[in-house]
C-alpha cells in the first residue's frame, strides 16, 4: 500500500489506496471489457470492485468564428438521441496519440478539418466504476468535406449553434452528455 499526505486550501489529510489482490476479466466486446477486481482497503478489510475498461477517448470542440459544431445521436442504453461534441476511441481499442485521435473523430463524424487542434485538458469519464479517461481539444481552422462515420454511427447527422444557442442547450435538458459540458467548461477557462 502506498500512503500519501496532501495539503491543500487548508486542509491536510492521509490518503492510502486500495490494494489489488486478484483480477479477472468478466466480460468483454469490441468496445469495452468489465473487469472484476479482489480488493484490500487501508483498514485491511476485503471486498470487490467492479471496473470498466475502455480506451482512451478524445472530444474535440469544432469552433468556426461563433459557431460550434456538435453531433446528434441515439445513444442506446439510456434509449434518447442526444446532442454532444464528437468524441470517441480508436477501433478495436487500439490507443493513439491524443491529437491524432482527435482529428480523426473529427473528420469521421462531422467530415471537418481544422489546421489547429489545442489541447485544453483531460477528463475522468466515471472514476468510481470505470477506468475510462479522455482528452479534450479544439479544433480552429476548419474545411468541411464529408464525414467517414462507422457503422453504429449511421443515424448520426451534425449542426452548428452558436455559443447563446449551446448555453441554452444545456439548460435546456437538450445537451447533457456529461463529457460535453465539462469540455465546454475547459474550453471557457481556457480563454480561447
Amino acid at each position: 500500500m502506498s500512503e500519501v499526505t496532501h495539503s491543500g486550501l487548508g486542509d491536510t489529510w492521509r490518503v492510502t489506496d486500495i490494494e489489488r489482490l486478484a483480477s479477472r476479466e468478466v466480460y468483454r466486446n469490441p468496445w469495452m471489457a468489465l473487469r472484476e477486481d479482489d480488493i484490500r482497503r487501508p483498514d485491511g478489510s476485503g471486498g470487490v470492485y467492479a471496473v470498466v475498461e475502455k480506451p482512451t477517448y478524445a472530444l474535440v470542440i469544432p469552433r468556426d468564428g461563433d459557431r460550434f459544431a456538435l453531433v446528434e445521436q441515439y445513444r442506446y442504453p439510456i434509449g434518447l438521441r442526444r446532442w454532444e461534441f464528437p468524441q470517441g476511441t480508436a477501433p478495436g481499442g487500439r490507443e493513439l496519440e491524443p491529437a491524432d485521435l482527435a482529428a480523426q473523430e473529427l473528420r469521421e463524424e462531422t467530415g471537418l478539418r481544422a489546421e489547429r487542434l489545442d489541447r485544453l485538458g483531460q477528463l475522468d469519464v466515471a472514476p468510481g466504476m470505470s477506468s475510462q479517461r479522455g482528452w479534450v481539444f479544439l479544433a480552429t481552422g476548419i474545411t468541411e468535406g464529408e464525414h467517414e462515420r462507422e457503422h453504429e454511427e449511421q443515424d448520426m447527422h451534425s449542426a452548428w449553434f452558436d455559443r447563446a444557442q449551446m448555453e441554452q442547450m444545456m439548460r435546456d435538458g437538450v445537451i447533457t452528455d456529461a463529457q460535453s459540458m465539462a469540455a465546454w467548461t475547459l474550453l471557457l477557462l481556457s480563454g480561447l
